[in-house]
């Protein structure tokens, strides 16, 4: 029987057959158009989470012209939230007072705000009550501690900290994380990446590459 299984809007079980309500597939409970998500990226929440939208991106509306892209395998902890490019105010003048939303006829003047996507790459951890700023690439592998406000980007398999997030350290060498990033092993079909667990929980690259 396979670890796991895509289609789970629950995907813990435990022992005695409790279903972990706080721990959701957000692909599976996510209805929104703004919002993609691969398979597998889960939201951990301390109470069984409803209006996961509304929770981890809450200023991003179906008519928002940015997107969230979530990819796969990402994990993320109670708090989390993603601050979108419809939570910004104009900045270009004396005053960053949104005076015209306040008048369907006026609202129209702020389409030419910046509208950047937030994009979290797979295979990324984002530790408790993080907040991620507007515009954000997270690359594949990294690792945001909890509580940080991450500002700016973040390259692939690097763990960054703090308010505003700085890098702490690369995960591994340069070469180990080009070969990662063309492995790309979360792409792969489940079957294979569950066959692959030992090479991956191991960090052995040589028997990851010959999976």
């Amino acid at each position: 029987m396979p670890l796991l299984n895509a289609d789970a809007a629950h995907p813990i079980t435990l022992a005695d057959g409790t279903i972990v309500k706080g721990t959701v597939h957000l692909n599976q409970v996510i209805d929104h158009p703004r919002i993609t998500v691969g398979d597998y990226s889960y939201y951990s929440s301390f109470d069984e989470p409803v209006d996961i939208p509304g929770t981890i991106a809450p200023y991003l509306y179906p008519f928002s012209r940015e997107k969230l892209v979530i990819g796969p395998f990402v994990q993320l902890a109670h708090g989390v939230k993603f601050i979108t490019s419809s939570a910004n105010h104009p900045m270009q003048g004396f005053s960053c007072y949104p005076f015209r939303i306040f008048k369907p006829e006026t609202m129209a003047d702020y389409a030419e705000l910046p509208a950047k996507d937030t994009v979290i790459g797979p295979d990324v951890w984002i530790g408790y009550g993080s907040l991620v700023m507007p515009g954000v690439t997270i690359g594949a592998g990294s690792i945001v501690a909890a509580g940080s406000v991450v500002t700016r980007d973040v390259a692939p398999y690097s763990i960054v900290g703090g308010n505003p997030s700085k890098p702490i350290r690369r995960r591994f060498s340069d070469d180990v994380i080009t070969e990662l990033l063309a492995i790309a092993w979360w792409n792969w079909p489940i079957d294979r990446i569950e066959a692959a667990l030992p090479a991956i929980e191991s960090g052995d690259l040589a028997a990851l590459r010959a999976g």
